[in-house]
C-alpha cells in the first residue's frame, strides 16, 4: 500500500472516531423524575367502603339497645341510696326526698328532678349525685349550716348563713347562737330565704360561726341603716350600715379585749375612727393605731 492510501486511512479512523459519542462517566448524576405534588388520590379511595359504614352502624345500633335494655331492665335498678356529708338528722330528710328513685333504673333516673327534691329539703344548701353501678345511688350533700335563731313572740326558728330559714325552734333551743327579734308584721316561711332588716342581721352574724368574737354575741339589732351585735354582758358593737362587715368585724376581734371590761359601747361605723365608750350614751375616740386592714 502506498504512503498515500495509508494517510488517507488513517485520517478516516480518526474522523470516526471524533464523531463517535464519548460515553459518561460512571458517577455522573442520574436524571430522576418524580410525579406530580398536584395529584391526588380519587375520592374513591378516600370514603369508607361499604363494609365498614355497614359494621359501624351496626355497632351504633347495639350501643343504643343496650342502653334502651339498660334502661328498662331491672339489672341496674336503685336498690341502696348512699347520703354523703349531711348530719343524720339532714340525711334523714334527704332519704326521705329521694324516695322515688328506689327502684328504677340508675341509668333512667331523672337526676335534675332529684337535685330540685333535695334541694327544697330547707336544710340543704346544694347536693350533687353519682351512679355507682350496679344498684347505688350516692348523694354528696352540702348542709346549711345554721348562724342564728329567729324570734318572733313566743315562736322560733333557725337561720343559716345563706339567710335562709331551715328548722322551727323550741323556745330556749339552740342556746349559744344569737337572737335576732323580728316584729309581728315580718313574714317567716319554712325553707325560704329572709329579706330586709332580718337577713342585714343574719349575714352580720355569720361569719362569726367560724371565726367568733373574744366575747360571745347574745343578740342582734337590725333597724333601718343602723347593725348593733349585743354581747352577753350587755356590751354593744355597733357596725352602722352592712358595708365593710369583714373589716369592721376584724377591727372588733383586735380592740375589744382591750375595751370589754369597761362596759359600754365600741362604734365602727366609721372603720377609720373606731370610737368607745364607757357608757352607752357618751362618746371617746379610741386612740389606736390598730390597722383598718383585715
Amino acid at each position: 500500500m502506498s504512503a498515500a492510501k495509508v494517510a488517507i486511512v488513517a485520517d478516516e479512523k480518526r474522523a470516526r472516531t471524533r464523531a463517535r459519542p464519548r460515553a459518561r462517566p460512571a458517577d455522573a448524576e442520574a436524571v430522576l423524575s418524580f410525579p406530580s405534588s398536584t395529584k391526588r388520590a380519587p375520592l374513591s379511595r378516600l370514603a369508607p367502603s361499604g363494609r365498614s359504614l355497614a359494621v359501624g352502624f351496626a355497632l351504633i345500633a347495639a350501643a343504643a339497645g343496650a342502653y334502651g335494655l339498660a334502661r328498662g331492665t331491672s339489672a341496674f335498678a336503685v336498690r341502696e341510696l348512699q347520703v354523703v356529708g349531711a348530719p343524720p338528722h339532714v340525711a334523714k330528710q334527704v332519704t326521705t326526698a329521694l324516695a322515688s328513685a328506689s327502684g328504677r333504673s340508675l341509668v333512667a333516673v331523672d337526676l335534675a328532678g332529684l337535685e330540685a327534691a333535695v334541694e327544697a329539703v330547707p336544710t340543704v344548701a346544694s347536693v350533687s349525685f353519682d351512679r355507682a353501678f350496679p344498684h347505688t345511688l350516692t348523694a354528696t350533700i352540702v348542709p346549711e349550716r345554721p348562724v342564728a335563731v329567729l324570734r318572733r313572740g313566743v315562736e322560733s326558728w333557725l337561720a343559716a348563713a345563706s339567710g335562709r330559714v331551715i328548722a322551727p325552734l323550741d323556745r330556749g333551743a339552740r342556746a349559744g347562737l344569737p337572737r335576732i327579734w323580728l316584729t309581728r308584721k315580718t313574714e317567716v316561711r319554712l325553707g325560704d330565704p329572709l329579706a330586709g332588716d332580718a337577713l342585714r342581721a343574719v349575714r352580720a352574724v355569720a361569719p362569726l360561726a367560724r371565726r367568733p368574737l373574744p366575747a360571745r354575741v347574745s343578740a342582734v339589732r337590725s333597724t333601718g341603716q343602723e347593725l348593733t351585735l349585743v354581747l352577753r354582758s350587755g356590751f354593744e358593737l355597733r357596725l352602722g350600715d352592712d358595708s365593710d362587715r369583714a373589716l369592721k368585724l376584724e377591727l372588733a376581734r383586735r380592740i375589744l379585749p382591750a375595751v370589754l371590761a369597761s362596759g359600754g359601747y365600741l362604734d365602727l361605723s366609721v372603720p377609720e375612727r373606731p370610737v368607745a365608750s364607757l357608757t352607752l350614751d357618751s362618746q371617746v375616740e379610741v386612740e389606736s393605731s390598730t390597722s383598718t386592714e383585715p
